[in-house]
């Protein structure tokens, strides 16, 4: 496209993948230690080797824990670091300095050089204070892979500006099941080669940025409709079925050295029960709790050698399986290095502790994990880093921060992903003239994780009011009609977060109550429907006859949404998923 920003920035990637960096932060190429993504220079292992020796039972038990800091709590974080924990994992606030702060509270104050991790996604999970990225799906709907390079070193030089050197990402899952609500917007849609692609570049960069890339949600999600926040789900795969999607993305990640693998609350039982067929309950054991999973079949089948961390473990998929004294120890025993999060720090390394002198925590899975996450600190870098390159002053940071060339990066890339799925009732381009009078009918959405960006649609609405539209907000009292209006707009922004147990449009709160969502207003009046985040709606909306997907709520999604709208812009998105649902009347 001519004036395209996005191609002068990224013209010359790929000549120039896997550059960034010293040889401590690369791990792009493989090396000749049969892929091992945690292989150590001579003078790193001798310093593992030593940490590992010089520390008491009780450090090395301090080690697995990865704690979460909600906001920037930095007395949160001193209890963390006193407990003489692993890592940190961050969810950041909306003021850079306070984030700050409590990032360098965390270096501060570990004896240990330490792990600070994020959920580093993409969409509305962005931070507030970095640039605006796509989520995983809209990436893949932009489908070009140069542009998800530029975008992945975006990510990473934003990240590691702000102290992160770990993040739980890429997403591999295999977005099938239209009905699973917490993959959606965070995968990369529904094509294994796709998935593939998109977490190789994706890997790349942030490792040779020295940020350690984490495969999850293992051994794959998006066939159950369920989410393992709330129950532990399964994968109902045959192993062959397995093999041709999950075992080929697994394998594909460790052949790009991917550092980290997340091992879920999900179950696999088509692979426990080839192994023992009257395993009754066995069967649905979660991943995160599976010795078979963790360790014969990730490791010894596949021949994974990085670490494999836990989801996290307050999630009811891990907590519907166990009492908690049973759970702790056991996810360390049954293959996973690190115990991710906790709702009570100190009595869940009691617990670990209790587990350890109780024999639920061998001796020697207990030194295997600890050494795990100490040659990845080493791996990183992070013994040998200076506590400025570990986390640059807050004044670099803030250059380092929404860099007019990153934000123009990201709005291109937000927008080129914008997908027409359909038109039929020939409906586009809008013109203020025919439509002038607009009614928008909003479900913002929401958002579980703390420090999400904020949810609103003044944004669209400013679009269209700029254009010469006169726009009002759905007032269920006075529902619209040809009389008063003409056009009627759902703007729905849910984007894939967890717990929230479904994808469907909720009509009774959108139309105001329980008769009146039995309203459809297509009929007599123009209608249109956005979506600002999960790809689905058709399932619920068949009769929508003009639908777009734009697969994020922020605010350049907004402004490109309105400009192909009216006609100001093409759509260029492919999307990455079936989003009739399989469904021909959803395709009319």
């Amino acid at each position: 496209m001519k004036g395209d920003p996005v191609s002068s920035l990224f013209s010359s990637s790929a000549a120039t993948a896997g550059s960034h960096g010293d040889g401590a932060h690369g791990a792009g190429a493989h090396s000749a230690e049969g892929r091992d993504p945690l292989a150590l220079a001579p003078a790193d292992r001798a310093w593992v080797d030593a940490r590992l020796a010089s520390l008491s039972t009780e450090e090395k038990v301090g080690q697995l824990f990865v704690l979460s800091s909600i906001g920037d709590d930095i007395e949160e974080i001193a209890r963390h670091c006193a407990l003489g924990v692993g890592g940190v994992h961050r969810f950041p606030g909306h003021d850079l300095e306070k984030a700050w702060a409590a990032t360098h509270a965390v270096f501060e104050r570990s004896a240990v050089p330490p792990l600070v991790s994020g959920d580093i996604e993409g969409g509305s999970l962005s931070h507030f204070y970095a640039s605006p990225v796509p989520n995983q799906l809209g990436l893949a709907a932009a489908n070009d892979l140069a542009l998800s390079r530029a975008m992945a070193r975006v990510i990473a030089s934003e990240s590691r500006a702000m102290g992160f050197n770990w993040t739980f990402s890429p997403v591999v899952d295999i977005n099938a099941n239209f009905r699973n609500p917490v993959v959606g917007t965070r995968s990369y849609g529904s094509q294994v080669d796709t998935i593939i692609a998109q977490a190789r570049v994706l890997i790349e960069e942030l490792q040779a940025q020295g940020i350690a890339a984490s495969a999850k949600h293992w051994p794959g999600d998006g066939y159950d409709d369920r989410d393992q926040h709330l129950v532990t789900t399964v994968n109902p795969l045959s192993m062959a079925a397995w093999e041709a999607g999950f075992g080929r993305i697994y394998r594909a990640m460790i052949e790009s050295g991917v550092m980290a693998v997340m091992s879920a609350h999900i179950a696999l039982p088509d692979y426990i029960r080839a192994r023992d067929p009257d395993a009754g309950r066995e069967a649905f054991r979660p991943a995160s709790l599976s010795r078979a999973l963790n360790l014969d079949l990730l490791r010894g089948e596949l021949g994974f050698r990085g670490l494999i961390v836990s989801d996290a473990t307050a999630m009811g998929g891990l907590n519907s399986w166990c009492d908690r004294a049973e759970a702790v120890p056991a996810v360390i025993e049954n293959g996973c290095d690190v115990f991710l999060f906790s709702r009570d720090g100190a009595g869940d390394k009691r617990l670990m502790l209790d587990g350890l002198r109780k024999g639920w925590l061998s001796e020697a899975r207990l030194e295997a994990a600890v050494e795990k996450v100490l040659c990845l600190k080493a791996r990183l870098g992070l013994h040998r880093r200076t506590p400025e390159d570990l986390l640059p002053p807050i004044a670099t940071a803030r250059e380092a921060l929404r860099r007019p060339e990153n934000l123009a990066l990201a709005e291109a890339a937000n927008q080129r992903a914008i997908t027409l799925v359909k038109d039929t009732q020939a409906l586009l381009p809008l013109d203020p003239l025919r439509q002038r009078r607009v009614v928008v009918m909003v479900e913002e959405g929401w958002n579980f994780v703390s420090g999400a960006l904020p949810r609103e649609c003044e944004t669209f609405l400013d679009e269209l009011r700029a254009r010469g539209f006169e726009v009002r907000l759905y007032d269920a009292e006075t529902p619209p009609s040809r009389a008063d209006a003409d056009l009627l707009i759902y703007l729905i922004g849910q984007e894939a977060t967890p717990a929230i147990a479904q994808i469907h449009i909720d009509w009774i709160k959108l139309h105001g109550g329980s008769r009146k969502a039995m309203l459809r207003f297509n009929t007599a009046l123009p209608t249109l429907m956005v979506s600002l985040g999960q790809p689905y709606y058709l399932f619920d909306a068949p009769e929508i006859a003009t639908y777009v997907n734009g697969y994020s709520g922020i605010a350049s999604v907004q402004r490109g949404v309105v400009a192909r709208l009216v006609g100001e812009a093409p759509f260029t998105g492919v999307s990455p998923v079936d989003p009739f649902c399989g469904l021909e009347q959803a395709r009319y």
